[in-house]
């Protein structure tokens, strides 16, 4: 038994095209090794072939589904409104509103959501009309996808825009001290 166990953890050790040998020792114990030893009769030992599996290629989901794209459902427009392209968008608490344009019209089995630097930002919905809620201070991407179900069949282009917030630690902000009245004096 102790000896099927050791030829087999060599076998799986040893590289596909290693010539494997086998003799006996001086205390009649069987040996296996990749080279022949010196001055011993040793006998090669024929392995079976390695298996092996096929990798098969994974399947993406950016693509539009099979029976989306054999119906002809695919929108021609689509894209993002009313972001400033040129100033920062200034939200105070971050949240404010955007439109999808879209054409053709949204199907009624499709909903909405909006992508905020990369990951979903919101509830799906069938609205054109679309809200963003406390988002940080800075730069953000946005795009707009349409989901059939949980799946996303369409993306927008990102388009990039800067939220600006008022910093409430700002010394601008902070109201100045009032001098206080000196005392009248005594008549």
């Amino acid at each position: 038994m102790r000896l099927l166990v050791t030829s087999l953890l060599l076998s799986l050790t040893l590289p596909v095209s290693a010539q494997i040998y086998q003799y006996k020792d001086a205390n009649g114990n069987t040996v296996y090794t990749n080279q022949p030893p010196q001055g011993q009769d040793a006998e090669q030992v024929q392995l079976p072939p390695t298996n092996s599996v096929e990798m098969s290629t994974p399947k993406t989901t950016e693509s539009p589904a099979p029976t989306e794209q054999a119906s002809g459902l695919h929108y021609s427009t689509l894209t993002l409104t009313d972001l400033p392209s040129d100033e920062a968008l200034r939200a105070n608490n971050g949240s404010f509103s955007v439109g999808v344009q879209i054409k053709p019209k949204l199907s009624p089995s499709h909903r909405l959501r909006l992508l905020l630097d990369g990951q979903p930002h919101g509830q799906a919905s069938s609205s054109s009309r679309l809200q963003v809620v406390n988002a940080d201070r800075g730069e953000h991407s946005l795009a707009v996808e349409v989901l059939s179900g949980e799946q996303s069949i369409q993306q927008s282009s990102p388009v990039t825009f800067t939220v600006q917030r008022v910093n409430t630690q700002s010394p601008a902000l902070k109201p100045k001290p009032q001098p206080t009245p000196k005392p009248k004096p005594a008549t």
